[in-house]
């Protein structure tokens, strides 16, 4: 869709059907969007996506509603005045029990009311501070609400956990928003979110049905698919 709207779709991954699907403006996120998507689902689910649906909140909501979430998670940030052998966030072991965080060399610092984790002094004379931190003041840590949730999704991903699951489907996901957009549809025809929300519902409909024929859809005493 063309600058100013963008559409959203739920897509089951084995047969690409389009099970929600919603229109809001372009500078909407994509994460809390799907969350509202899931709430045609009358039972928990596993919800795939990429790193647009990774942030904190929508993880959050994701495990209140009791979803498995299969998400590519953000990439932590490095800091460009450092060697490629820098350590990130995921080498500062932290205890959310005891609200501490451990450095590399194994210094621990206490976690303050607003998440802040501080080594300052500790890291003047570190052996490895060339590889933490440039800052005079030295290195400081912010975790923020999610925190835990977020290292665990990365360290999952790490371990390729759900990864291989995620590469399966993804293709059959991608397909189903090219059949959306095919044929000039990806561009609106009208003003308004809301007239546009309504030409996509039509649209997701009718990729639907196109798709159920295919897969075999026919009628005898009922509705019913008979793949050849």
């Amino acid at each position: 869709y063309r600058d100013g709207y963008k559409a959203h779709v739920a897509v089951e991954p084995e047969t690409g059907i389009i099970t929600a699907s919603d229109l809001t403006a372009a500078n909407v996120a994509d994460g809390p969007v799907g969350v509202g998507l899931l709430t045609v689902e009358d039972q928990p689910v596993e919800v795939l996506g990429d790193s647009a649906y990774g942030s904190g909140p929508v993880r959050a909501d994701l495990d209140r509603d009791h979803h498995t979430a299969v998400i590519k998670p953000w990439p932590l940030a490095s800091n460009r005045r450092l060697g490629a052998d820098q350590f990130t966030r995921d080498d500062f072991p932290v205890d959310y029990q005891a609200g501490t965080v451990t450095c590399p060399q194994g210094h621990t610092v206490p976690i303050t009311s607003n998440g802040s984790a501080t080594f300052g002094t500790r890291c003047r004379d570190c052996p490895l501070r060339n590889r933490c931190t440039a800052a005079t003041g030295g290195r400081s840590l912010r975790l923020t609400e999610h925190d835990q949730l977020l290292a665990q999704a990365r360290a999952d991903w790490c371990h390729g956990i759900g990864v291989e699951h995620y590469r399966r489907h993804r293709p059959m996901v991608e397909r189903s928003i090219a059949w959306i957009v095919a044929n000039g549809h990806r561009r609106v025809r009208y003003r308004g979110v809301e007239r546009n929300r309504h030409a996509l519902t039509l649209r997701a409909a009718a990729v639907n049905l196109r798709r159920l024929i295919n897969l075999g859809l026919t009628y005898q005493t009922g509705w019913a698919l008979t793949p050849s």
